[in-house]
């Protein structure tokens, strides 16, 4: 390497490492250096003079000092700051004018008219060949938000970098296009690749989003379904508790009638009479309450057209719909699904006659608790008064009570 270029590289790395902001995340020095190394590369496959190497090594590594004096016009400033630094090594005016024009061939949209000019622009647009180009153009887009050029979204970005690699850019030199194009093409296909596969993600959360829309809101189907479980809860513990009531006095009936009321026919036994029947009758009216209680209520099970459309019927409750044919319900089905308010509604009149239902149960079962206590206080008392005042004399030959 010559003493200029030795210099050159000095002067450039000092300058892009200590006077370049921090906002320059794609020019900086590492950029420079790739530029320099993609212009040697495609110098190697050509005959140069020693010469035109230096000028065009020169121009590689100034290219970009310019953004250090700002971004507006940044490759006059580079033309500035390498005539200077050439000015001091007596290099004539040809050789600065030519360095000038290279550094003016990395404009967007110039058409180099040069050798040296091609390849400098092949140099400088190297990256697009490169594996990691979609990580390098995302690292442009930070920076040209950071400097306030222009602010892209992801998908602006993509479409911008897709419309360059197909009608923009295009490589000058031989070497290039034979070395870097299938890189380029690769990266290009990554990119129309990322492009579908984003638009079907949008397609889908669109569709998400308008599925949403329309269904019902998170928080009101929980509500809704927190609301009907309990309820189907309450009615479960209901259905229960009738149940032991039931059992417990179908036993006690079934010992009495077993054990008890044989033996009342015997004179001496009269005064059990009264305690037996109030016994008997707090039992029978306790059965009555808990079978009323458990007593389902089925409805006509039956709709009109009309009622549909007037929303007047619940088709969640199986007693509106159990005697219509399928293709009737199924046709009112759909029409409900179709109506949000609908479907509301229908939600609200089922949780409405479920709580009149668990009313009704909780009302019987409640009596049906209070008779069955009465009735055994009762019971006893009517046996011990039995036993105390009409029977002592007969206390022997009383007859075996039900354990």
């Amino acid at each position: 390497m010559s003493n200029i270029l030795e210099k050159a590289e000095q002067t450039v790395t000092d300058l892009l490492t200590h006077s370049l902001g921090p906002e320059f995340l794609f020019h900086n020095l590492r950029h420079t250096q790739r530029v320099v190394a993609s212009a040697k590369e495609i110098m190697e496959s050509m005959d140069f003079s020693d010469e035109q190497k230096e000028i065009l090594l020169i121009a590689a590594w100034f290219h970009d000092v310019g953004y250090t004096k700002g971004v507006e016009r940044h490759e006059e400033s580079s033309c500035d700051i390498v005539e200077e630094f050439l000015k001091s090594y007596n290099k004539t005016e040809d050789y600065i004018k030519e360095v000038h024009g290279c550094i003016r061939a990395t404009k967007h949209f110039f058409e180099p008219t040069s050798i040296t000019e091609q390849i400098i622009r092949d140099a400088d647009a190297a990256h697009m060949a490169q594996k990691d180009y979609l990580a390098v153009a995302e690292v442009l887009r930070e920076e040209l938000s950071l400097l306030g050029i222009a602010s892209y979204s992801v998908r602006e970005w993509r479409k911008k970098n897709i419309e360059m690699f197909r009608a923009e850019h295009r490589f000058y030199t031989k070497h290039a296009q034979e070395n870097w194009q299938k890189g380029k093409d690769k990266n290009l296909k990554k990119l129309i690749k990322s492009k579908k596969k984003r638009l079907k993600l949008e397609k889908k959360e669109n569709l998400k989003a308008k599925l949403k829309n329309q269904s019902p809101d998170r928080g009101i189907q929980t509500l809704y379904r927190v609301t009907l479980r309990n309820h189907i809860k309450l009615s479960d513990i209901a259905d229960t508790k009738a149940n032991i009531l039931l059992s417990v006095n179908a036993i006690i009936i079934s010992l009495a009638l077993a054990n008890l009321v044989p033996k009342l026919d015997n004179p001496s036994n009269d005064y059990l009479y009264y305690p037996t029947f109030v016994f008997i009758i707090f039992s029978i009216v306790s059965m009555v309450m808990s079978i009323l209680a458990t007593r389902p209520n089925v409805t006509r099970g039956e709709f009109t057209k009309e009622d549909v459309r007037s929303k007047k019927v619940n088709l969640l409750f199986f007693g509106n719909f159990h005697k219509m044919q399928l293709e009737q319900y199924n046709w009112a089905m759909m029409e409900l699904i179709k109506d949000k308010e609908y479907i509301y509604k229908s939600l609200t009149k089922d949780l409405y006659y479920l709580g009149v239902v668990l009313e009704r149960k909780y009302m019987l079962l409640r009596w049906t608790y209070t008779i069955f206590m009465i009735g055994m206080i009762l019971s006893v008392i009517a046996f011990g008064i039995a036993l105390k005042y009409f029977g002592p004399e007969r206390v022997l030959n009383l007859p075996d009570l039900p354990q």
